[in-house]
């Protein structure tokens, strides 16, 4: 059974405001205390995690032909004129429905686990790469350091692709708590440690990425217990840092049990 259904007109309604706010303010959902997900794609990832919508918006030209399933989950529905969905959209091509998810903060992390640690990674595109690999290589969670940029920001969730929903994920957190991890930290370096494929890694473990330009800053760097390098024979330093990322926790994947 679907919820009440609410349609809205006006670009000065309270609720069309905040949505606008989400969309365009990368950090707007700590404050909110909500996530917006804009397209079905997101939003029937979200449903196959099995999380459940506060709030179910659709375009006003798509509502007569929204599937039943994408309805029914949310305890609201909002029908939005397409002018106010397209004007509140992040999208060059609006979408035509979307999510309000509630945020809760505050996450600690998950002692014991396979783990990907951002330490200021800026840019958002390399963000939502790195939580992808990190969920198609079986870590089960990501710890964003200060100075990474918003897991929940709209950026990072389109090049997430619906990874979010199936990690746990901490942000804005000192160094120091990477010691509660209890898994070996490992760091990467274009010029120190064993080539990655000569090393015995271990599983469980927590790689950290750095920033695109200074890497892995010091206070990481100290708490690492095993330094590898990934071998380049082209003899450019090209990788970025979501492209390294892959090749790390993929090479940790077959080290796994299965």
């Amino acid at each position: 059974m679907t919820s009440p259904v609410t349609p809205i007109h006006s670009r000065d309604n309270a609720f069309v405001k905040e949505l606008r706010k989400l969309s365009h303010d990368s950090t707007a959902y700590r404050k909110q205390g909500q996530v917006w997900l804009e397209g079905d794609h997101l939003c029937r990832a979200a449903l196959a995690r099995g999380l459940r919508p506060a709030v179910a918006v659709f375009a006003e030209s798509f509502w007569p032909q929204a599937p039943e399933e994408w309805k029914q989950p949310a305890a609201k529905v909002v029908v939005l004129a397409d002018a106010l969905f397209a004007d509140i959209s992040g999208l060059e091509s609006p979408a035509r429905m979307g999510y309000l998810l509630e945020w809760l903060p505050g996450q600690v992390p998950l002692p014991g686990v396979a783990t990907v640690v951002l330490d200021r990674v800026q840019d958002a595109g390399n963000v939502g790469s790195i939580l992808r690999s990190a969920a198609a290589f079986g870590f089960l969670q990501v710890v964003a350091l200060k100075g990474t940029a918003a897991l929940w920001s709209q950026k990072v969730l389109r090049a997430g692709m619906g990874a979010h929903f199936g990690l746990h994920l901490v942000e804005s957190v000192d160094a120091s708590v990477l010691e509660a991890l209890q898994v070996p930290l490992i760091v990467t370096s274009s010029h120190q440690g064993a080539l990655i494929q000569h090393t015995q890694l271990p599983w469980p473990c927590a790689w950290a990425m750095g920033h695109e330009g200074q890497g892995v800053g010091p206070a990481v760097e100290a708490l690492a217990k095993l330094q590898v390098r990934i071998g380049q024979p082209g003899g450019e330093e090209s990788l970025n840092v979501a492209a390294a990322a892959a090749i790390c926790l993929h090479a940790s994947a077959l080290t796994a049990p299965v």
